[in-house]
């Protein structure tokens, strides 16, 4: 993942935050050895905000999209109220299996269920309502994710979409790689929507947040 600040300006934040628990740190260098993309991983400084995200809202029901090796569903359900679960949904096999791994190795193994196949056929399948969403699969989905989410969003309900500054390759319009270009699109129509009030914020590779319009 290219850099989008300063050099340093991402270490001083992880440094002036909480540090990571010991199995989310064995799940990180974990990673780490097993992909070279081992970036997608959302790593301590996003899962720290997603843990406080979770702490504020406290939700009953989390829907991610996206599971990878399990680091952001842990790093969430670290603040579940009693009673509070996590359905992650995970397209690759390998993947699931290994975030399955880890998630039984944490002290959340009976909050978290890990969905194996493509998000859109799971999702067909899921009856909300979803007090958080975490989108951070395909970028070029998320619309179609969007959509399927908004109708089981409970009404006081928090989306949260991840990478959509894409290592500020949003920026300009030169960039022609398909998750560019549809993450351009997205970002685009998002802010626009009638039906949602967002805020992007500058956390890591970017992150925004949007809920259901008030009227």
């Amino acid at each position: 993942m290219d850099p989008i600040f300063q050099d340093g300006i991402e270490a001083y934040a992880q440094a002036h935050s909480s540090p990571e628990p010991p199995h989310l740190l064995k799940v990180a260098e974990a990673t780490q050895a097993f992909s070279p993309d081992w970036g997608m991983m959302v790593g301590q400084l996003e899962g720290r905000f997603l843990k406080m995200l979770v702490a504020m809202q406290r939700p009953q029901r989390i829907l991610e999209i996206g599971t990878f090796t399990g680091y952001s569903a842990l790093s969430m359900a670290e603040s579940l109220p009693d009673g509070g679960g996590i359905v992650t949904l995970e397209a690759n096999e390998k993947h699931a299996a290994i975030a399955r791994e880890h998630i039984a190795a944490s002290p959340y193994a009976n909050r978290i269920l890990v969905r194996v196949g493509p998000a859109l056929d799971t999702l067909r399948t899921l009856a909300g309502p979803f007090d958080l969403v975490f989108i951070d699969a395909d970028k070029s989905n998320y619309q179609h994710y969007l959509e399927a989410v908004l109708p089981k969003l409970s009404d006081d309900g928090l989306i949260a979409i991840d990478n959509v500054l894409w290592s500020a390759r949003v920026l300009t319009d030169t960039d022609q790689e398909k998750d560019s270009v549809a993450l351009r699109a997205f970002n685009d129509r998002l802010a626009k929507d009638p039906r949602l009030e967002c805020v992007m914020l500058t956390v890591r590779d970017g992150v925004t947040l949007a809920r259901l319009r008030r009227s």
